[in-house]
């Protein structure tokens, strides 16, 4: 499953992908992938999960976000979640090309049997709503 955690900037999103990280590596029998641009979550996402920063290898852009995170599911067959704070920083195209990087997501998903949750910084009228995935409103 794709969930989209959508919000303005300075609305809590990070927060709550905080507590989500923290929640599923709790209740995953297997491994939690945090996946950012800096290294801002160190000290709030819990060291049980495997944080990544995009910047150390130079993704930028949906396709190169793609190829990593089914990287990620291929090198690793037990991991049940992966979050990807500040989607729109990581990829500067923005609402252009979510919605195919999103259905590309839910295939992988459900070939993988992996969450991913995605921040999404902007409102969510702005968001097409022929996107396939779980919305949530922060």
């Amino acid at each position: 499953m794709v969930t989209l955690l959508i919000g303005k900037k300075g609305t809590g999103k990070t927060k709550k992908l905080i507590a989500l990280a923290n929640e599923a590596v709790a209740a995953s029998e297997g491994n939690v992938v945090v996946i950012e641009k800096g290294s801002k979550l160190t000290y709030d996402v819990t060291h049980k999960a495997r944080l990544i920063d995009t910047e150390q290898y130079s993704v930028s852009g949906y396709d190169m976000l793609f190829g990593f995170v089914s990287g990620i599911c291929a090198g690793n067959y037990d991991v049940t979640d992966i979050l990807v704070d500040s989607t729109f920083k990581i990829c500067p195209e923005g609402i252009e090309g979510l919605e195919t990087f999103t259905k590309k997501l839910q295939d992988l998903s459900e070939a993988s049997s992996t969450n991913i949750v995605l921040l999404i910084s902007a409102d969510e009228s702005e968001i097409p709503e022929s996107i396939n995935a779980v919305c949530q409103k922060v």
